[in-house]
């Protein structure tokens, strides 16, 4: 939590200086023995939590909360008991007696930091790719994984799933199977097959190896194949020029 202390005695500063260095989760950013240049601040900087003296010159720290348009969460801090009531009027999280120990200071911050967390949403986990499909075969739903897919085969309105040690027939054309594939590892390398990238050992002009099956690339598909399963030869390293004779 990013927090600030406000407070015309120095003192007093040093002592909520030195015990917020012992919470792990504050980060008191700055200290003001006037209060308009902590308003100066709070304008340019964001700030979860306002340490701030009650008794100041010129302006008192619960008239200083009341005009702020954006409030961070406050702990008043003051010598005196009877500005209480007043201080929780403004919703402050807490209200620290002077002089405080540090048992009593880390009390307040963790109420501060319970209302910080409920304030503060917690960012949504980025949604998982999903590794497999459900496909439907006659009348069931089987589950199949990406990683064991090998290749799709279609003939007319039907595709065969070759996978490693079995075979599904689905009643899907073969952009439907496509689809249904996550794109950076499946290829369609003829208008009845689909690979699986990592699956091939061996390109070659008009077939892809995969094991022991071989898969027939289509001659508009080639250039596809070139692209999507072959990586870029490295460069050849310069010939040295000269040598014994030169």
């Amino acid at each position: 939590m990013k927090a600030i202390a406000i407070d015309d005695e120095p003192i007093a500063l040093n002592v909520v200086r030195a015990l917020a260095a012992k919470v792990p989760f504050l980060d008191l950013r700055a200290c003001f023995t006037d209060a308009f240049q902590a308003l100066d601040y709070l304008q340019r900087e964001e700030v979860d939590l306002l340490f701030v003296d009650i008794n100041m010159p010129d302006i008192s720290g619960l008239e200083f909360v009341s005009s702020l348009a954006r409030k961070p969460l406050v702990v008043f801090t003051t010598a005196y008991a009877e500005h209480a009531v007043t201080g929780f009027e403004l919703d402050a999280v807490d209200y620290l007696l002077k002089p405080f120990s540090l048992a009593r200071f880390m009390k307040a911050c963790n109420k501060a930091r319970e209302l910080w967390q409920l304030r503060t949403p917690t960012p949504a986990a980025p949604p998982s790719a999903p590794s497999h499909l459900f496909l439907k075969t006659g009348y069931e739903q089987v589950k199949v994984r990406f990683d064991e897919i090998l290749y799709l085969e279609a003939a007319g309105n039907y595709i065969t799933f070759v996978l490693v040690g079995r075979r599904l027939l689905a009643r899907l054309t073969i952009q439907e199977g496509l689809d249904l594939l996550p794109p950076e590892q499946f290829t369609r390398v003829h208008r009845s097959f689909v690979v699986a990238n990592d699956k091939v050992d061996k390109v070659e002009r008009h077939q892809l190896s995969l094991g022991k099956a071989a898969v027939p690339v289509g001659a508009s598909y080639q250039l596809l194949v070139q692209q999507r399963l072959l990586a870029p030869a490295p460069a050849a390293a310069p010939r040295e020029e000269g040598g014994a004779g030169a």
